[in-house]
């Protein structure tokens, strides 16, 4: 595809999606907080799962302010089951520069967006057009397999000289008129049609500016890493004080969160095996084994957290799963 033809390009995926865009509660306001959280909710996270969650955390929290008012341990608890809880640790910390430094409101200068904390360039150009419909540039992993598929490149979209490209080129294809649209429907056109594996190319509404010649075999990916296999031996203590659990330190994964208490394999020998659990996090394969150990006595880290209160204290999705299998 020539230059001349970015202009035609854009025109005919703003004109698509006018008629296929799929309606997500997101889509349905030009509030930049609304808009921030949803993007956010949607890093590393299905829409399905976003679509379950959305509507009622922003009824929660629908203004920075109400965020950043709230303690760390509602914060979290609010998060449970998106995973990777980092970003709301992040999206806490906007809010409180948002309500002490612009009074509350949302900035409009790029530089101010920008500056707020855990805000990448995606966000960026997310907030920029969505909210704001302005035409900034926005990649994402569909975004790039479509313009590797156009302009059949071969660079893995991965690398920095992928990502380099793809940037570039999203910021002269963006439509000046409609970003909102456009943005939107390049990245709905990746998640419907520009699928991986096998796209559906004769339904595709810019096939005519399409060149490649196996799409299939597109993008090109640098190699994966290897998969880790980890084995964790945790407690369940169960007594008349409540479930004993250890709090996340500051600089772990789950900091501020809290797990069941591990120990190592040998300090479990002898002891009866409740239940088995595995599960996948990232590039990471963990098998967890479960002893009942009623006489544990606490670590420096650990407490008893009373049934009443389990509810509304902050896990991973595992532990809560494990947690509450076990108290039925």
């Amino acid at each position: 595809m020539q230059p001349e033809h970015y202009k035609d390009f854009a025109q005919a995926l703003v004109d698509w999606f006018a008629t296929h865009g799929k309606d997500y509660p997101w889509r349905r306001t030009t509030d930049p907080w609304a808009v921030l959280v949803s993007e956010i909710m949607l890093q590393q996270t299905t829409i399905p799962t976003v679509m379950g969650r959305y509507e009622a955390w922003m009824r929660q929290f629908p203004t920075p302010a109400a965020l950043a008012a709230a303690d760390e341990q509602t914060a979290l608890r609010s998060w449970e089951g998106l995973g990777y809880y980092r970003r709301v640790r992040a999206l806490q910390a906007a809010a409180i520069v948002i309500t002490e430094q612009h009074l509350g409101i949302f900035p409009t200068d790029e530089a101010a967006i920008r500056a707020l904390p855990g805000i990448g360039d995606y966000t960026v150009g997310a907030v920029l057009s969505f909210a704001y419909n302005r035409p900034a540039p926005l990649v994402d992993a569909n975004v790039s397999r479509v313009f590797a598929r156009v302009f059949n490149d071969a660079t893995p979209i991965d690398s920095p000289a992928g990502r380099k490209k793809h940037w570039a080129l999203a910021a002269e294809l963006v439509h000046r008129e409609n970003p909102r649209a456009y943005n939107s429907a390049l990245m709905e056109l990746g998640q419907t049609l520009c699928t991986t594996g096998e796209p559906t190319c004769l339904l595709c509404p810019v096939r005519r500016f399409c060149a490649a010649k196996q799409p299939a075999a597109l993008p090109v990916k640098l190699p994966k890493k290897a998969i880790t296999t980890a084995e964790h031996h945790d407690l369940w203590c169960l007594t008349d004080r409540g479930v004993l659990m250890q709090k996340q330190a500051s600089g772990q994964r789950h900091e501020g969160m809290y797990r069941l208490p591990q120990r190592s394999a040998q300090a479990v020998t002898g002891m009866p095996l409740l239940t088995t659990q595995k599960y996948s996090i990232t590039r990471y394969k963990v098998t967890r084994y479960l002893y009942n150990a009623p006489d544990t006595l606490p670590r420096e880290d650990e407490m008893f957290i009373p049934l009443e209160a389990l509810a509304d204290t902050p896990m991973a999705s595992p532990d809560r799963k494990l947690v509450n299998q076990l108290l039925k």
